[in-house]
């Protein structure tokens, strides 16, 4: 379950990008929406380090080092 919610966030954080790269080439930066996509993508990815932070933190992930 929190292998999906990663993958969630992660293609959220894409989807949001590109709906800004959408937005710029279609208003040509004179509205507001380019910076709210990016606001988003900005939050969902702090968000994102946030879970896997608290999950490797509390046990559920755990990091594979090389030998």
């Amino acid at each position: 379950m929190l292998k999906a919610l990663i993958i969630f966030l992660m293609l959220t954080v894409v989807a949001s990008l590109f709906s800004g790269l959408f937005f710029l080439i279609k208003d040509g930066g004179r509205t507001k929406r380019v910076v709210n996509s990016l606001t988003v993508r900005v939050l969902l990815s702090v968000l994102l380090l946030a879970v896997i932070l608290l999950s490797l933190w509390q046990g559920s992930l755990t990091l594979h080092p090389t030998p």
